[in-house]
């Protein structure tokens, strides 16, 4: 397996690529590292001059990490449904974060005191889920919401929840990731 530097670089070359394909760019040679091919859960993020034009992921490993990456940069440039389509010119400007995400594993809280205590700022993604309504925060969101009560309230309202509301009924589950990023738009 090849350095976490190298890891990225090629993991966000994937992801430019299948999003410069629609553009009629032409991608590189067919990639068949064994790595490559191993189930992987990431998330994409584009920006555009520092605010999110894109972000779409896969909470599970269910296919191989070199076509969920390449999945979901296409669906976070075309299909996030926050956004239109990404325009070519806006491709040419748009960095690209690709986050791959640990298992989750269960966040056990019986109030919202219990669960924000547990979690680790910075740290953790979180996923919540109550009956059909269900959100996640990737870590790099604690950038902006560095407060776990604040953090896990503006999860329930992303979530289509009341704020404040809390459940026993409510699953959380949490996740680390790997990111790597380009930090600058295509030349």
């Amino acid at each position: 397996m090849p350095d976490r530097e190298e890891r990225g670089h090629v993991l966000v070359v994937i992801a430019r690529e299948a999003i410069g394909e629609r553009f009629g760019l032409a991608a590189r040679a067919r990639r068949d590292e064994p790595w490559l091919a191993q189930p992987a859960a990431t998330f994409v993020t584009l920006r555009l001059e520092e605010d999110l034009r894109g972000c779409i992921g896969s909470l599970d490993a269910r296919r191989p990490l070199g076509e969920d990456v390449a999945a979901n940069a296409r669906a976070a440039a075309f299909s996030d449904p926050r956004f239109g389509p990404l325009t070519a010119g806006e491709f040419a400007r748009v960095s690209v974060e690709v986050s791959v995400l640990s298992a989750r594993t269960p966040l056990e809280a019986a109030s919202e005191r219990e669960a924000a205590s547990r979690l680790r700022p910075g740290v953790d993604g979180v996923y919540l889920e109550y009956g059909d309504f269900a959100a996640t925060f990737l870590p790099q969101v604690w950038e902006s919401l560095p407060d776990p009560v604040e953090f896990l309230a503006a999860l329930r309202h992303k979530a289509r929840l009341p704020a404040r509301f809390w459940d026993p009924a409510m699953r959380l589950t949490r996740y680390t990731v790997e990111k790597f990023g380009d930090g600058c738009p295509a030349r």
